[in-house]
């Protein structure tokens, strides 16, 4: 089962891809592009790419926008509005991964 990107993030999560991450496989869109990331850490390599180039597109609408000249200025905004979501769902993930660590460290053997 693949979870389609939300906010634009542009990297897909599959079901079940934790474990080629985890025995260093390749998992998710690096692996469906031809191996142009390698593990998790290419994954999230394309991943804050992708969220850089929401923001900046975000950017440019809201310049638009304000400008006025958007020739949409709905889809201007709707596009302001992915890229704040991409940032928040970004954002929850780091914290939780963020929560994880400290949870692994503080474990007692």
């Amino acid at each position: 089962m693949i979870i389609p990107p939300v906010g634009g993030l542009g990297v897909e999560l599959s079901v079940g891809g934790a474990e080629g991450l985890a025995h260093g496989g390749q998992s998710g869109a690096g692996a469906a592009a031809g191996g142009e990331a390698s593990g998790f850490g290419g994954e999230l390599t394309e991943a804050i790419s992708s969220l850089e180039k929401t923001q900046d597109s975000a950017a440019s609408a809201s310049q638009a926008l304000a400008t006025g000249t958007a020739s949409d200025p709905e889809s201007a905004v709707v596009t302001v509005e992915d890229a704040q979501l991409a940032m928040e769902l970004a954002s929850q993930i780091r914290t939780k991964a963020t929560e994880a660590t400290q949870n692994i460290f503080q474990t007692q053997v």
